[in-house]
């Protein structure tokens, strides 16, 4: 998974796979999931994100560097 935050736009998108989107779809005000041919969700934007992600996740992103809870647990 990559993700890329823009501090300007105040944009978070995640990418779960290479594939080339073909269509994308807002499925809630400012949060659009992109799909493949498949339908499959290979990404997810979030616009607005200070204010729609909890603060613990936004200080990971402005860190760059952003470990998921599962692999934290691993670590432990």
């Amino acid at each position: 998974m990559r993700f890329h935050y823009d501090k300007k736009k105040d944009a978070l998108y995640m990418r779960f796979s290479e594939n080339p989107y073909r269509e994308s779809d807002e499925i809630d005000k400012g949060v659009i999931f992109d799909y493949d041919r498949s339908g499959n969700v290979v990404g997810i934007e979030i616009l607005d994100a200070s204010k729609k992600i909890a603060p613990s996740f936004r200080s990971r992103l402005t860190r760059r560097s952003l470990v998921s809870p599962a692999r934290a647990m691993a670590r432990k």
